[in-house]
């Protein structure tokens, strides 16, 4: 009788919710401008897809995720109070306004982000840190 020697143990493997890597610079400035972006078109999703699945990967996608989820849910109450107010006939031009803030505020991150630079909405309430 031959006794062959048993198999070799397999290689260890990261468990399950283990640490991510860390994103490269450019990794990070192409997600923190997509979200950003992401923002004008479907307003807090982006961000907050984002802020959960990226905020482990680095610093700086980390600070504009959580950034721009507290900038959407600032504009998401305001479009609440909005609505509210139509009944009024002012909470159209609050809808207006917030839109237009929506874009400009989100087109200004989104270059920020681009550029390598921390950015903060100066309107947003802070939720996250």
């Amino acid at each position: 009788m031959s006794a062959t020697p048993p198999p070799p143990p397999p290689p260890p493997q990261q468990p399950y919710g283990g640490q991510q890597p860390q994103l490269s610079p450019a990794d990070e400035k192409l997600w923190a401008t997509l979200i950003h972006v992401g923002g004008i078109l479907f307003s807090f999703i982006p961000a907050l897809v984002g802020y959960l699945v990226l905020k482990d990967r680095g610093p700086f996608i980390r600070s504009h995720t959580a950034t721009a989820l507290n900038f959407q849910i600032t504009l998401a109450i305001a479009y609440v109070v909005g609505l509210i107010l139509s009944i009024v006939g002012i909470g159209v031009i609050i809808l207006l306004a917030v839109w237009v803030l929506n874009i400009v505020f989100s087109i200004i991150a989104a270059i920020k982000a681009n550029q390598g630079q921390f950015y903060t909405y100066p309107i947003a309430i802070r939720f996250l840190s």
